[in-house]
C-alpha cells in the first residue's frame, strides 16, 4: 500500500464518527421545530416479578416518541408519582432536542438534587430524549455519541454454588457458553461467611437465622478462588462481589489475600460509608476494585477516580440520571485510567441495559458489562431487546435506543406489592445487628 493511500484511509476512518454526527445535525436542522406534548408512565412486571417503570415522552411530530427507564424496584410508587405529578406537567411544550439543557433544568428544579428517586425520574426523561433524537436523525444513539469504539460489548456471566466444588463447575459452564469474564459467588449473595441458623455463640433470645461473620468470610473467599483457579487456570477473567459486607481492616486484608488469584476486579469490598479505606487497599496490594453500585451522586465516585483509588466505575445508569451523566463519568474515567462496569444485572430492565450499551460501545473507557437475559414474555413485550451471544451484547441497530414497548402487553402484567421490605433479606451478625448494605 502506498503511503499516500494509507494516510488517506486513516484520515477517512478517523473522520467517520464526526461525519456521522454532522450528517445527523444536517438532517435535524432541516426539520420543523419539535415540542413535547405529553408523557405516559408505563409500570409493568414483564410477566415475572419485575417492578419496572418506563417513561414514554410524546412529541408534536406524529408517531415520534421516546422511551426511557425510570425503574426503581424498591421505591416504585414514589417514582411513578414524581413522573406523573411533577415532571410531566413541567415538560409540556419544551423542546426535546435540547437534551443537555433539559437535563440540567430538571436536575435543579427539585431544589434538592440527586438521590435514587430524583435520578430515576431524570433517567427516564434523559433516555427518552436520546431515543427521540436518534430516531429523528435516523441513527442509533451510539452514533450520536461518537460512533463505535469496539465491535460489540463483552459481558461477564454469573456463576456460583453452595461450595467451592460446585462453584468451579458453574464457572466451567459459563466458559463453555462463550464467556471470558465470570463473576463467582459462594453460598448466600455476597458469598460465604455465614454461620448456619441456630449455630454458634448467640444471645439467649433474638436472631437465630444465618449470621454473617467477617473473619470467616475473609478466610473462605480466597480458598474458593484458589480452588477455582486450580480447575480453570488463569485464562478466564474472574470477578467477585463482596456486596459492601466488610468493615475497613477486613476489606484491606481480603484484598491483600486475593492478589495471587489475579482478579479482574473485586466489587464493592467496602460500604459507601467507608470509602476512605480504599487508600489503604491501594497502598498494600494491586487487587482491582470496582465501586459504586449503590451510588446515586456522581461526586461520590469522582474522588475515587481522580485519586486513582479504584479501577472500575460500577454505577447503574438509571440511578445516576441516564445517558447524559454517565457519558461524562466515562470520560472522567478515561482521563484517569479508570474503566466502566455499569451495574445492569438483577432486576434491571431492557431499556436500561441498552442505555448502558450505547455508552459502552462508544467509549474508550469501557471495561465490562454485566450480563442480563430476559424471559420470552419480555422479548414479546419489548421488541428490540439486546441479545447476548457467546459473551457479547448486541443491539438491534435500529434508530434511537433500538427498542420499543407494546403497551397492551405491558398492561397485562401489573406490578405487585413488594414483599420483604427491602432490596435483599437483611443480613445480620451473631448478635442480631444489621450487616450492610
Amino acid at each position: 500500500m502506498k503511503r499516500r493511500d494509507f494516510l488517506s484511509g486513516a484520515a477517512a476512518a478517523a473522520a467517520m464518527p464526526a461525519a456521522a454526527q454532522q450528517q445527523a445535525e444536517r438532517k435535524l436542522a432541516g426539520l420543523p421545530p419539535l415540542k413535547i406534548t405529553g408523557i405516559k408512565v408505563i409500570p409493568t412486571s414483564g410477566g415475572r416479578r419485575y417492578r419496572w417503570i418506563f417513561l414514554k415522552v410524546l412529541t408534536s411530530e406524529p408517531g415520534l416518541y421516546g422511551i426511557g427507564s425510570a425503574s426503581n424496584h424498591f421505591q416504585t410508587h414514589a417514582v411513578i408519582t414524581a413522573l406523573e405529578k411533577h415532571l410531566g406537567p413541567w415538560l409540556i411544550g419544551r423542546d426535546p432536542m435540547r437534551i443537555e439543557d433539559l437535563w440540567q433544568a430538571a436536575h435543579v428544579r427539585t431544589y434538592w438534587r440527586n438521590g435514587p428517586v430524583n435520578n430515576n425520574v431524570l433517567s427516564g426523561l434523559d433516555m427518552a430524549l436520546w431515543d427521540i433524537k436518534g430516531k429523528r436523525a435516523g441513527m442509533p444513539v451510539y452514533e450520536l455519541l461518537g460512533g463505535k469504539a469496539r465491535d460489540a460489548v463483552p459481558c461477564y456471566d454469573h456463576a456460583g454454588g453452595k461450595d467451592k466444588e460446585s462453584a468451579a463447575e458453574s464457572v466451567q459452564k459459563s466458559l463453555e457458553k462463550g464467556f471470558r469474564h465470570v463473576r463467582v459467588q459462594l453460598g448466600n449473595y455476597g458469598g460465604g461467611g455465614f454461620v448456619p441458623p441456630k449455630e454458634g455463640s448467640r444471645p439467649e433470645t433474638g436472631w437465630d437465622g444465618p449470621a454473617f461473620d467477617e473473619e470467616i468470610y475473609v478466610d473462605t473467599i480466597p480458598k474458593l478462588f484458589d480452588h477455582v483457579r486450580q480447575k480453570v487456570g488463569f485464562g478466564p477473567k474472574l470477578l467477585h462481589d463482596v456486596h459492601s459486607h466488610l468493615s475497613g481492616i477486613n476489606a484491606v486484608e481480603l484484598a491483600r489475600r486475593m492478589q495471587p488469584y489475579q482478579m479482574f476486579f473485586m466489587e464493592d469490598i467496602l460500604p459507601p460509608e467507608h470509602l476512605q479505606w480504599y487508600r489503604q487497599i491501594r497502598s498494600i496490594c494491586t487487587t482491582p476494585q470496582a465501586v459504586g453500585e449503590v451510588f446515586s451522586h456522581p461526586l461520590e465516585v469522582t474522588p475515587l477516580v481522580s485519586e486513582r483509588l479504584i479501577d472500575f466505575i460500577r454505577c447503574r445508569v438509571s440511578a445516576m440520571g441516564g445517558i447524559t451523566p454517565v457519558k461524562k463519568l466515562a470520560t472522567l474515567g478515561e482521563f484517569f485510567g479508570v474503566r466502566t462496569a455499569f451495574q445492569e444485572g438483577g432486576e434491571n430492565d431492557p431499556i436500561n441495559q441498552l442505555a448502558a450499551y450505547h455508552v459502552d460501545i462508544s467509549s474508550t473507557a469501557f471495561g465490562i458489562q454485566e450480563e442480563n437475559a430476559f424471559p420470552p414474555s419480555v422479548h414479546e413485550m419489548m421488541p428490540g431487546c439486546a441479545g447476548i451471544r457467546k459473551g457479547y451484547l448486541y443491539c438491534s441497530e435500529k434508530p434511537g435506543l433500538g427498542i420499543d414497548i407494546n403497551e397492551q402487553i405491558a398492561a397485562k402484567y401489573p406490578i405487585d406489592v413488594i414483599t420483604g421490605g427491602g432490596a435483599y433479606p437483611t443480613d445480620r451478625a451473631m448478635d442480631g445487628s444489621v450487616v450492610k448494605p
